[in-house]
């Protein structure tokens, strides 16, 4: 079980809807131009840039995270504003707006064992083969969100075991 899966289980657990930062970056690639926001269009802009040093991806994936944050901190303020709970998930989001006892809370998920990302990637999208690069990438990312997320307050733990993830995850946002 991965940010998806806990993510949705606790949506069911209570009763909140989920939006993935996914569906926020479809939206706005939808409504503006690489020239408005070019660098939530890069990897349509540049795909070929996925395949360079995992360093550079993370540092592509950095900037994409910190240009996504004002359209994700409002999605957030609107939740906070009306008094609608909400799950936010994705790997976009940063730890900024959260408080540990606030009315925006976070923790975050991180796998540090690039072998176990591999693994995952090849259960999850078989097809593709064995995704070392990208996992190498991953681990690289959750490292440095991991680092700004613990800077913040903010928690951060592992996924495995998977089996009490959700559980996991409730208490580290103290809910």
């Amino acid at each position: 079980m991965g940010k998806t899966g806990v993510g949705r289980a606790l949506a069911r657990r209570y009763d909140v809807p989920v939006v993935e930062v996914d569906d926020i970056v479809e939206a706005l690639l939808a409504v503006t131009l690489p020239e408005h926001l070019p660098e939530v269009h890069f990897w349509r802009t540049h795909p070929e840039a996925a395949r360079q040093a995992p360093e550079s991806v993370v540092e592509r994936q950095i900037a994409i995270a910190e240009a996504l944050a004002p359209a994700i901190e409002a999605v957030m303020t609107n939740h906070v504003g009306t008094d609608t709970p909400v799950i936010l998930e994705g790997d976009y989001l940063l730890p900024g707006p959260a408080t540990p006892s606030g009315p925006v809370r976070a923790v975050f998920l991180h796998e540090d064992d690039e072998a176990q990302v591999t693994a995952n990637y090849l259960r999850r999208e078989p097809e593709a083969g064995p995704q070392r690069h990208r996992a190498r990438v991953s681990v690289l990312y959750g490292r440095w969100l991991a680092a700004r997320a613990r800077t913040a307050g903010v928690s951060v733990v592992a996924p495995r075991p998977w089996e009490d993830l959700t559980g996991r995850v409730a208490e580290a946002m103290g809910v």
